[in-house]
């Protein structure tokens, strides 16, 4: 088989191979995962532990009235 590829560091297509290496070894960085970091900062944890706790705090308060009903 005969190699046409007269640039080198790059494939016959025109990619540059040490970009590729480059960006492959960025998103390696990030080793959450595609959305891990993306949504994590997004996240205010303070926020979602006030919310968990007022839902926990109506879940009490409903099952207290239902239980005095019957």
């Amino acid at each position: 088989m005969a190699n046409f590829n007269k640039q080198p560091n790059k494939t016959s297509a025109g990619t540059n191979i040490q970009e590729v290496r480059q960006q492959n070894a960025q998103s390696a960085q990030g080793s959450q995962g595609q959305f891990g970091t993306e949504f994590a900062s997004e996240t205010n944890a303070q926020e979602v532990r006030q919310q968990n706790q007022q839902a926990e705090a109506r879940k009490a308060k409903n099952s207290g009235q239902f239980g005095q009903n019957s």
